[in-house]
């Protein structure tokens, strides 16, 4: 049985614990007797001490299921096929015993690498089976505990809410410990890719070429980390988006506020947030299918010459995609101004245009800038476009029709391949996602402040 199963007919039986539940405390109040909680909450208890730990124990098992069979099989394995092996060696045989054990097998295994795949099918059905004795035991035990404590004075609401309330933090903390694990791994191979490549070199180097020889005897054997050229074409793909967004997107928002009538409103404002829900590889795609073969022979019929993977593609696709977030902000910002500073102008003899040049946009301002700033952190950390619409190589140019790298593209290619993990050329991936986060961050923060003071003016 699949665990989609076994929480299929775990939510089942938690369906059935709540309209028992309900049922028992509704018929406790058609008999008179005082209730505490209404039967609601009665049924909601019994729901949640029957689905929880059941659903608990599945993760865990789950979770732990796999390392724990690894072992065993290893631990059974003759040391014939074990002495002297570690590591990745060690990791191939496992792979090569859940090959054969799959029914994938290639040439003439071991006779120990057959018995092991059996002994593996055994373990695997037999952690299945008592995954599944165990997890509905859970869920009966709890259905169990929680029909023994039903009364008609047991607090179920109190109870109820204590569950949900201690839910709310265990989620609470794993998030926190989510983000501080990635933190720390970042942080961790950012310090060992500096201790091989000096800081300042890397943050003021120009010259990016961090493929390393496989001998020493081989040119640029130690690679060139100067990652000034990365940053650059990240700033100058993210300016070129900004180009094209930031008017876009606040002539539309003034348009729709403004001028638009409710019908023109409700259809134009879902159509161009739609943008925002196209998955950012179609974007890649219609980059490099449409757009740059259009930049490109338009270059060609002007007497320019246009790289095949430019800047000007690359930029322009993105900031097409980044217009539903300024038009988004920029909005609910102008929306938000106080009418009566409208009316004010109005009398005062302003027309329609100079009352939003002069009154309404200065008054939107934090609330756009905000909008602004975030845009301009997703640009900086988008990937799929510009690594399928930008170039490879890291050039210092101000010229849109050249090709640039930007750092999620050379992040992508630095972790593709069969380069060993402890590599500086592997290593400088995590120095630029360290720079990039720190970026991104600060740009949040920063846009987060205005966009908070701004809802304080208005509230």
């Amino acid at each position: 049985m699949s665990a989609t199963t076994l929480l299929a007919i775990v939510l089942t039986l938690s369906l059935i614990g709540y309209l028992w539940g309900r049922a028992n405390a509704a018929a406790l109040k058609k008999s008179g007797i005082g209730m505490h909680s209404i039967p609601a909450y009665h049924g909601y208890f019994v729901a949640l001490s029957c689905g929880i730990p059941a659903f608990l124990l599945v993760l865990v098992w789950i979770a732990a299921e796999s390392t724990v069979i690894d072992r065993l099989i290893l631990a059974g394995l003759p040391s014939y096929v074990t002495d002297g092996i570690e590591g990745s060696r060690m990791s191939l045989i496992l792979s090569e015993i859940k090959s054969v054990a799959g029914g994938r097998i290639f040439g003439t295994p071991d006779q120990a690498i057959l018995d092991a795949a059996a002994r593996y099918n055994v373990l695997r059905g037999t952690a299945s089976l008592a995954m599944v004795v165990c997890a509905l035991a859970a869920a009966i035990a709890g259905m169990a505990f929680a029909g023994s404590r039903l009364s008609a004075e047991f607090r179920a609401r109190n109870s109820v809410d204590g569950i949900i309330r201690w839910g709310l933090i265990v989620c609470s903390i794993l998030a926190i410990l989510t983000t501080l694990g990635i933190i720390l791994s970042l942080v961790i191979e950012s310090l060992a890719f500096f201790s091989r490549v000096p800081v300042l070199s890397f943050l003021f180097g120009m010259e990016w070429s961090p493929q390393t020889a496989m001998r020493a005897d081989q040119v640029a054997a130690e690679g060139a980390f100067g990652a000034v050229p990365v940053f650059w074409g990240t700033i100058f793909i993210s300016a070129i988006a900004m180009f094209v967004a930031l008017p876009v997107g606040l002539f539309s928002a003034i348009y729709l506020v403004e001028y638009a009538n409710g019908t023109v409103r409700s259809l134009v404002k879902p159509l161009l947030e739609i943008l925002a829900g196209i998955p950012t590889i179609v974007y890649g795609f219609f980059a490099i299918l449409t757009v740059a073969p259009f930049i490109r022979e338009w270059g060609v019929a002007m007497g320019l010459s246009v790289a095949s993977n430019s800047a000007l593609a690359a930029g322009g696709v993105m900031g097409i995609m980044l217009i539903p977030f300024i038009s988004s902000f920029s909005d609910d910002a102008i929306s938000a101004v106080p009418q009566s500073l409208r009316d004010g102008a109005y009398a005062l003899g302003a027309t329609k245009a100079e009352t939003v040049r002069q009154v309404l946009l200065p008054a939107a301002l934090p609330g756009i800038v905000g909008g602004v700033l975030l845009a301009v952190s997703r640009a900086i950390g988008e990937t799929m476009i510009v690594v399928m619409a930008a170039g490879l190589t890291a050039t210092l140019t101000a010229n849109p029709l050249e090709g640039v790298t930007t750092v999620t593209v050379q992040i992508v290619t630095l972790l593709i391949g069969d380069t060993e993990f402890d590599s500086p050329k592997t290593l400088a991936a995590f120095g630029l996602g360290l720079v990039l986060f720190l970026s991104t961050l600060a740009l949040n923060v920063v846009a987060l402040q205005v966009v908070k003071r701004y809802r304080e003016r208005y509230e």
